[in-house]
């Protein structure tokens, strides 16, 4: 091939392992929060008031992880302009751990709850919680490919950010505007 031809395109194709993959992970979180009983248990409650305080607080510090993960984002692909080598270690870290903070949540949401679809808002959260973690999966899953589309990493992580902005929303939110910021 000489330096005047192009590589042909392979496309949207290596997307289809960790789309599927991600597809199956909110299928079954899904599939397991609704057929499992769930137990009415807290679990982990470290120190807060009661589990809602705890998902909320946890959440929360997610969703600002969340957006340290955008800003950082951007500044790697070249949207602002932020200088220094610190920038892909914090996005990096930032993402571990507002994952992390997620963890809890979510055991204690399938564990204790189940996914729930009686009330819109519950509804709406339990579809964002199953649908977070899936489209979690395809980015991480997609990360260390090469040859996808440009837009595929930004597409990704501005679904998960989305997800976890709708979760916090359809949680955090709630709860700190109906029954007061507590711990």
């Amino acid at each position: 091939m000489t330096h005047t031809q192009v590589a042909p395109a392979r496309g949207a194709a290596p997307l289809l392992v960790p789309l599927l993959a991600g597809g199956l992970v909110a299928v079954a979180l899904g599939v397991y929060g609704r057929a499992h009983a769930p137990t009415g248990f807290a679990v982990g409650l470290a120190g807060f008031s009661g589990p809602l305080a705890m998902k909320a607080w946890l959440t929360t510090g997610a969703a600002l992880l969340a957006v340290v993960q955008v800003l950082s984002a951007m500044a790697l692909w070249g949207r602002i302009t932020v200088t220094g080598s610190w920038v892909a270690p914090l996005h990096r870290w930032s993402g571990r751990l507002a994952f992390v903070l997620t963890v809890p949540v979510a055991f204690h949401c399938l564990y204790s709850l189940g996914a729930q679809y009686d009330a819109p808002r519950v509804l709406v959260h339990s579809a964002l919680g199953c649908f977070f973690y899936g489209v979690f999966t395809a980015k991480m899953l997609a990360l260390p490919k090469r040859g996808l589309p440009g837009w595929t990493l930004p597409v990704l992580g501005g679904l998960v950010f989305t997800a976890l902005a709708g979760l916090w929303l359809t949680s955090s939110f709630w709860f700190f505007t109906t029954l007061g910021v507590r711990f």
